[in-house]
């Protein structure tokens, strides 16, 4: 093959004349900031998953920092958590003073196991936090019966899989608490932003609070005067605007079919890739429907005469934006010095080592595809 000669990056946004208009529609409005396209953006993303709430938030860290108070995170407490994902995860467990516990994954599905979660419960665990890595659901069921037993909260971190489904039923509807990502190489995007979806009204109410520095206006005396408001909480300034808000409004108009053809495109992998015997291909779970964030191969090193190293870069020298996800959290720096240790999760490590992610993106074109088959077949070896 040829190489590209465009640079083909793993992920990317689809942006539409419509998108466009919707934001220039709240550019000549009076909002730009807190207005009526928040509360739109929240009942459409509440109403296309089935849940009872959401709350948007300016960015997905804010709003997994949100569900973590409104769970009652706090000094001591722990949360069982996957070492595979972004440490943002993690790290909303530290903001609220908790302690993040890393549960292995399960080696077909990369999501955290639940066998594993069992193993890590003491009489400190305050909840579990599964990560839907690459759109995949986790195994919810499992999960939540263990939450059950134990009396844990389940925040489900849906960065990925906004519009995927487990047993028939959408993610936002399995967990106490599920976040969605709208950063750009996510299902649909707000730029940046993220939200909660719950059937709590008491993790509602909270949740709104906290994003908005703790403050309340409703249900109060008039006595002062009709402006008055009171800090009720210690929260923050995590809102989103109306700006992001009508990308959203106008992007989520196109969820499902951004969705089929990330499954397309990963048909056309699992196909092309299915002979190669120095791969392995995504699993998927039985009952789930993965929304494709991610399509990742794993190398079968021991069967290659090329390191992943030597073949990413050859991948990127053609043009093919392959990454790698995800560097085991507690790997970094920071978890290091706060006495994480290497060799927690050996079934995540293992499967950092020799994973290697593909583009996949609605925008994709069938030439695109070709290119990244085409590449990989040439290097792969």
């Amino acid at each position: 093959m040829k190489k590209r000669e465009s640079f083909l990056s793993y992920g990317r946004q689809w942006i539409t004349e419509e998108d466009i208009e919707a934001v220039v529609e709240v550019l000549k409005s009076p909002f730009l900031t807190q207005g009526p396209k928040i509360q739109e953006f929240e009942q459409k993303v509440a109403d296309y998953v089935g849940a009872k709430y959401a709350v948007a938030f300016s960015n997905g860290t804010a709003a997994l920092h949100g569900a973590c108070f409104a769970a009652g995170i706090g000094e001591g407490d722990e949360v069982i958590t996957t070492p595979m994902t972004f440490a943002a995860t993690s790290n909303a467990v530290l903001y609220c003073g908790g302690k993040p516990v890393f549960a292995d994954i399960d080696e077909r599905t990369y999501n955290i196991d639940p066998k594993e979660i069992s193993k890590h419960i003491t009489p400190r665990t305050k909840a579990i936090i599964p990560v839907d890595f690459t759109g995949q659901p986790a195994d919810m069921d499992a999960i939540m019966k263990i939450a059950e037993e134990y009396g844990l909260v389940v925040i489900e971190d849906g960065a990925h899989s906004l519009g995927a489904e487990y047993k028939g039923r959408k993610v936002g509807t399995l967990a106490h608490m599920t976040m969605f990502s709208f950063h750009p190489v996510k299902p649909v995007t707000t730029a940046e932003g993220g939200i909660i979806v719950t059937d709590s009204k008491e993790y509602y109410e909270k949740l709104k609070r906290f994003r908005s520095h703790g403050m309340i206006k409703e249900n109060l005396s008039r006595d002062e005067g009709p402006w008055y408001y009171e800090m009720v909480d210690l929260g923050y300034n995590y809102r989103m605007t109306d700006l992001q808000a009508a990308l959203g409004i106008s992007q989520m108009d196109k969820l499902d079919r951004f969705i089929k053809r990330r499954q397309e495109i990963a048909n056309i992998y699992n196909e092309a890739f299915k002979t190669m015997d120095s791969v392995i291909l995504p699993h998927q779970l039985e009952g789930a429907k993965s929304g494709w964030h991610l399509y990742i191969l794993q190398l079968r090193l021991e069967k290659l005469k090329s390191s992943r190293r030597e073949i990413f870069e050859k991948l990127r020298a053609d043009n093919i934006g392959v990454h790698v996800h995800y560097i085991p959290v507690y790997w970094h720096p920071f978890y290091q010095k706060l006495g994480y240790k290497k060799g927690l999760c050996p079934t995540a490590e293992q499967w950092y080592e020799q994973a290697l992610t593909l583009p996949i993106f609605p925008k994709m074109t069938d030439e695109d595809i070709k290119d990244v088959i085409d590449a990989v077949k040439k290097h792969v070896k």
